[in-house]
């Protein structure tokens, strides 16, 4: 069933996406992204694809932080060539060689779309909050 199948590829394309984020596997998180992406985040200007990949690749490196998260989706709906999810989201960052851990948590949501076969992420409003303790 085609519906069945593009909320499966979508799930994935959230676990490559976690997975490849841990790694520091900057390059396949880009690929997991339109080249038009617009992330939308409180308190900062939207930000594209090329202000996402130097973000990621000025935390990058062998002093890089450890990056952690897991994402639990809520909802996904696709229509067509199109989808949205919404997620529950956190994000732990832990400075190498120690440190306190950063928490940021929240909803996220997300439009996806199908390009060449494969879905990607097109927009996302990440809503993520530092979590105090």
């Amino acid at each position: 069933m085609p519906g069945q199948r593009d909320e499966q590829e979508i799930r994935e394309l959230v676990s490559a996406w976690m997975d490849a984020t841990k790694a520091g596997e900057i390059e396949k998180v880009l690929s997991l992204m339109s080249d038009d992406v617009v992330f939308l985040m409180p308190g900062q200007p939207p930000m594209g694809k090329a202000g996402f990949a130097a973000a990621a690749r000025a935390q990058a490196g062998k002093d890089a932080p450890n990056v952690n998260g897991t994402s639990e989706i809520q909802e996904i709906t696709v229509l067509g060539e199109w989808a949205f999810m919404w997620t529950k989201l956190t994000v732990v960052v832990t400075p190498t060689g120690g440190g306190p851990s950063m928490t940021r948590s929240g909803h996220t949501l997300s439009v996806l779309k199908k390009r060449q076969g494969k879905w990607v992420l097109a927009r996302d409003a990440n809503m993520l909050t530092p979590v105090t303790s």
